[in-house]
């Protein structure tokens, strides 16, 4: 796996280094957004907040896609970056427009907004810039392989949002048990769901900014779903034991 570009292999190796650090203060202390936002703190609505933080890995990579001049395996790099934005596009445009989630906190947006930015340049400019693809890139195992596993995750984080939004009528904040599809395997199947998914990319395209990307997420978006899971554990007596955090019978 090779990045000819300084500052995309820069950027890449600072998510790697990053990611178990923040693994570690996720484990000492929640992301304080959710269920576990503090009192008094300043919030935007929800599907406001929402959009705000996640539009920008869209815009970014499609900014740079529109003023990019395709050379050789262009079909490839177009596809990639396609496959990058269409994550976010259900997250900015569909998500934030149907979650019924709590308000969320402006700290939040604003962090998670320049996180989106900088992850949307980084995957967007990598490959588009940096990465190279053999005229037969379409004809790869590891490619097929990295979209189907993509889009399975995909499939769980839409399908695992849908149960999660269904468990609340409009304009309520209650909490109940999540039931059906990898819920019943884990607390966290819509974490599960993304997991999958940047891991499908990073297989599919088979570099290191993709690899960082799945890497930081492994690290980030894990300790919030153990963190539901033990919520979950201690708010309902009758919470399926059997289930696990986030990876099926295993943890």
């Amino acid at each position: 796996m090779e990045c000819r570009h300084a500052a995309v292999s820069s950027l890449s190796w600072a998510l790697i280094v990053l990611a178990p650090l923040y693994l570690l203060r996720q484990i000492r202390f929640c992301a304080q957004y959710g269920r576990y936002t503090p009192r008094g703190w300043r919030c935007c609505p929800a599907r406001l907040g929402w959009f705000l933080q996640e539009v920008p890995a869209l815009l970014v990579p499609l900014l740079l896609l529109l003023g990019s001049v395709q050379t050789g395996s262009g079909t490839g790099r177009t596809l990639l970056v396609c496959t990058f934005m269409l994550h976010y596009f259900y997250r900015s445009l569909i998500y934030s427009c149907r979650t019924r989630g709590r308000p969320v906190p402006l700290r939040i947006v604003l962090f998670a907004a320049i996180f989106c930015s900088i992850s949307g340049f980084l995957q967007g400019h990598h490959l588009l810039h940096c990465a190279h693809f053999e005229d037969t890139w379409w004809t790869k195992t590891r490619l097929t392989t990295g979209f189907l596993v993509f889009l399975v995750g995909l499939t769980i984080n839409i399908h695992s949002d849908n149960i999660l939004r269904n468990l609340r009528n409009p304009g309520e904040l209650v909490y109940r048990i999540p039931r059906g599809g990898m819920f019943e395997l884990v607390s966290g199947a819509n974490f599960l769901g993304e997991i999958v998914e940047w891991c499908g990319y990073a297989i599919a395209a088979w570099s290191l900014p993709t690899s960082a990307l799945a890497f930081f997420t492994v690290c980030s978006i894990g300790p919030r779903a153990y963190q539901h899971h033990r919520d979950y554990q201690l708010r309902f007596e009758d919470y399926p034991r059997s289930r696990k955090a986030v990876i099926p019978f295993l943890l």
